[in-house]
């Protein structure tokens, strides 16, 4: 039997384990100490004054936790005020930010990124512990009994229910019976995620030399000198932090490099998800100095990855440092594509875009991706000396903007299009910060070029020479506007210039590795016809390229465009760059492993998901099941892939009998639909379709496949719910319209109130049929809308958001309250959810200042408020697009 006194200091020690007990160890002495009032950093410290231990903080707008200082060191609770709060990228504590100081008090290290150096430690074997942090809120299950985590979320509930790792994830109940004291110093395995992170322990702060003597100063600065000439660049001066690798077969140590500029916000919020997967210290900002300081410091890491966070022109920028850099062997470059066109990601299998696929996953791949090789090419350009003064450009310039590409060089009518978009930003950057707004500019340059014909003349002014073949004759019969040569069979956003493999008979086919560039040239036919499958004229392939204009042409090099004067340009090729491709994944199927046979055949059912159910119920997999709609049932080989799944769903739509009794076939399927996957992750997240060639049937579903149509009516229009053009369902209950005599007075707005209150629809609806006003307000303002959300009834909200006019979304009452504020307040997600998809506005503030998603922080319900700011963010896009558009 369990000594009472022993289990309740073990119970006590667990108490204060998350606040005292469980911190990272102090750092050594002579380390610098933390000042108090340091600074509060969002970003790793490099300098030789980084503290051990510290916490990267970013503002966060949900509360989500309390405030982890605990209430006697809040000095939020103490003022007994809203202040605001910040959450910790590496082990996500959520603090007020005036408390951030506190945690110095109760001694809470964030999980340690380096080791200081010392004469005893430098070669002893170490291994990284755990980091344990108390938890109020936790998913997934205790690794001890297998049982849930229990879930507090009203606003008061104080109780921490786990205790989860930083470093490798792992969570227990917050109790003696799961979480045992041994467990607190015994070795972190760092996780599922193992093979990638760079352990702290190879990570050593080193101390700066002092020497009191002149004269050894010398000596040492002469035998410095010497050595640094022997050795690069890089290694000819100290730097705070060494990074000493314990090499291991399996490992596979990554850099990831974000670029924040790239797809709008996605770089920035997607930094926050590696810091919290990975060591910080493996993590890196490329707005902060760009990637060449933590390439030089992790050159001797064996096996190293490297993950590029940005488009084409950031994984541009890390190859061509690793080209002055000289590292061998040149460490693979995987691709997280941001923002649009990405048409190397693409090539790669990385897809066109990130759009929520989770970071674990993305980590996965990159230890998984198969190492590629990339051809890069060299361009020179020297003016051309048989030009004549009459074709001068005052405007051209005699360098080009880079001087290697990876995907492609062109010119003519493509480089002319881009360079007017480019100078346009350059000259009013602030009209240039929506991407509708990009695509108009782009649609009107182009046509208004194509008006103008400035690309007509192209072919007599240029001379092609591929591999001592004189190409220019072929090129003035064909009369092209523009002329691209390809390295990748990706061009413009996804299209393929060369044409699909097997259409191009005459050559060989198309590779990234082969040593040979692909030449084409476009007419305005083909340019047109390239966005719906079509291909340009195939010139040739070859391995050098000589090309003279005898007057100033648009050219473009990767995207970057200029205007180049006549110039005599080669291109040969430069040298191959490292990749990752992303692999076709078998291992990853969850339920048919290594042990069990791949069945014949599968028998799947197909549902379909809106966008808007897709948006509201995302955070939670079984009411966005609930909220699918059955589409029909396909029968696929067993080892069928996603690509050979889409062509079995797409004969449903041409066979509607076959989608069973519960299809509803008066509305088609989208041909812009996108598979899910459904039971790899947590939540549901799309699959790009330039990688469905990559994911098994069984990967991403078990009985069931679930697809993404933005087309499809959402759960609050289905043609089984009642529409303003359909009309409700009858029932026993449902009243028929009476007729009132003419001098009958109809109901009153208190009779309508009264209704509401109650949660009566049928009374509702027969009111309203006799004429009552649905837009009736009581003594303090309130709507008939605000009484039904009160009471919570989702029938009378559907009732009146189909039947009142628009106004009453955004009608407030006496305190400046809307129903969306008092619905948020409330929790009530599915009636928010009504309420947004109706078209109320979410920018709208009451009296306190506070927004709908402000007042369901307030209410600790996170997802929710996740929600209304990813609905508020589109509104706000959508208003500015909108607004551009008129």
């Amino acid at each position: 039997m369990e000594c009472p006194y022993c289990a309740s200091s073990e119970r006590k020690a667990i108490t204060k384990s998350g606040l005292q007990h469980l911190a990272p160890p102090p750092p050594a002495p002579g380390a610098p100490r933390s000042e108090p009032e340091r600074q509060i950093r969002s970003t790793v410290d490099w300098s030789e004054s980084a503290t051990y231990g510290e916490h990267i903080w970013f503002e966060t707008n949900v509360s989500g936790d309390f405030c982890y200082v605990g209430e006697q060191y809040c000095v939020a609770k103490m003022l007994q005020k809203s202040v605001s709060r910040r959450k910790c990228a590496a082990c996500k504590i959520v603090v007020h930010t005036p408390c951030i100081e506190q945690l110095e008090k109760i001694n809470f290290r964030c999980k340690p990124s380096f080791r200081e150096s010392g004469s005893r430690n430098v070669r002893e074997p170490t291994f990284v512990r755990h980091h344990w942090v108390h938890r109020r809120r936790q998913d997934g299950k205790c690794r001890h009994c297998g049982k849930g985590f229990q879930q507090k979320f009203t606003f008061h509930s104080k109780e921490i229910v786990a205790i989860s790792c930083s470093w490798c994830k792992q969570a227990y109940h917050s109790k003696v019976s799961c979480f045992m004291l041994q467990q607190i110093e015994e070795p972190c395995s760092l996780g599922v995620h193992a093979a990638v992170v760079i352990p702290p322990t190879w990570i050593l702060r080193a101390r700066r030399p002092q020497n009191t003597l002149k004269a050894s100063k010398k000596k040492k600065r002469a035998s410095f000198k010497r050595k640094s000439s022997k050795k690069g660049p890089e290694e000819g001066r100290w730097r705070p932090f060494i990074i000493r690798p314990t090499p291991s077969p399996l490992m596979k140590p990554l850099l990831v490099f974000v670029n924040p500029k790239s797809g709008g916000n996605q770089g920035a919020k997607i930094i926050q998800s590696f810091l919290w997967y990975l060591n910080p210290r493996q993590v890196f900002d490329l707005s902060q100095g760009g990637p060449k300081e933590a390439l030089e410091m992790y050159r001797r890491v064996h096996n190293l990855r490297i993950l590029a966070c940005g488009g084409d022109g950031t994984v541009g920028w890390i190859l061509s440092t690793l080209d002055q850099l000289r590292l061998k062997p040149p460490p693979p470059v995987a691709i997280l594509p941001l923002g649009t066109g990405n048409d190397l990601a693409r090539t790669l299998n990385w897809g066109g875009g990130y759009t929520d696929e989770p970071v674990s996953k993305i980590l996965s791949h990159v230890e998984e991706g198969n190492v590629v090789q990339l051809d890069r090419w060299d361009l020179r350009a020297e003016p051309n000396p048989e030009a004549g003064p009459e074709e001068r450009d005052e405007g051209a310039t005699d360098r080009l903007p880079l001087d290697v590409f990876n995907n492609y060089f062109s010119l003519g009518f493509d480089a002319h299009v881009t360079l007017e978009f480019h100078e346009s930003r350059e000259a009013n950057p602030e009209k240039f910060n929506s991407r509708f707004r990009n695509k108009m500019f782009y649609a009107g340059t182009a046509f208004s070029d194509f008006l103008m014909g400035s690309s007509k003349d192209l072919a007599k002014h240029i001379r092609v020479v591929c591999d001592g073949t004189d190409l220019t004759p072929k090129i003035q019969d064909l009369k092209p506007q523009c002329i691209v040569f390809l390295n990748i069979p990706r061009y413009c956003a996804g299209t393929m210039p060369w044409g699909h493999p097997g259409e191009h008979h005459d050559f060989e086919p198309q590779r990234h590795d082969d040593g040979y560039l692909e030449v084409i040239g476009f007419t305005m036919t083909s340019l047109a016809a390239l966005q719906v499958g079509g291909h340009g004229e195939r010139l040739t392939q070859c391995r050098e390229v000589l090309l003279t204009t005898s007057k100033a042409i648009p050219v473009q090099v990767d995207g970057e465009p200029c205007k180049l004067a006549a110039s005599c340009i080669r291109i040969s090729l430069r040298n191959q760059a490292t990749m990752v491709q992303k692999a076709k994944r078998r291992s990853a199927a969850p339920l048919h492993s290594d042990q069990q046979p791949v069945p014949e055949q599968l028998r799947i059912q197909v549902s379909r998901v809106s966008m808007h159910d897709y948006e509201a119920l995302h955070y939670d997999k079984e009411q966005l099941k609930e909220a699918s709609v059955p589409l029909g049932t396909v029968v696929v080989p067993g080892d069928s892939d996603l690509e050979l799944c889409r062509a079995h769903i797409e004969r449903l739509r041409q066979e509607p009998e076959g989608a069973g009794a519960k299809s509803p076939t008066c509305q088609k399927l989208s041909p812009k639909w996108c598979f899910l996957d459904a039971t790899t992750a947590s939540r549901f997240y799309r699959i790009d379709r330039a990688q469905e060639h990559l994911n098994y049937v069984t990967e991403i579903a078990q009985d069931e496949i679930y697809i993404l149509d933005p087309e499809l009516l959402g759960a609050s229009a289905r043609p089984d719910l009642p529409t303003p053009s359909s009309p409700l369902p009858t029932s026993p209950c449902s009243p028929r319209p009476r007729s009132l005599p003419g001098d009958a007075a109809p109901p009153t707005g208190e009779e309508l109130i009264e209704a509401a209150k109650r949660n009566d629809f049928c009374k509702l609806q027969e009111l309203h049929r006799a004429g009552g006003d649905l837009m009736h307000r009581d003594e303090r303002g309130r709507t008939l809308l605000h009484h039904a959300v009160s009471t919570g009834s989702k029938e009378v909200v559907r009732y009146l958001l189909d039947h009142a006019p628009t106004e009453i979304l955004d009608a407030v009452e006496e305190n400046g309250e809307t129903c969306l504020h008092q619905a948020a307040a409330l929790g009530q997600r599915t009636i928010c959810h009504y309420i947004v998809e109706a078209g109320a506005s979410l920018m709208k503030t009451d009296q306190q200042g506070d927004t709908p998603r402000q007042r369901a922080e307030r209410a600790q319900d996170t997802e929710l408020a996740a929600y209304l700011e990813n609905r508020q963010h589109y509104q706000m896009i959508q208003r500015e697009d909108q607004e551009t558009a008129v």
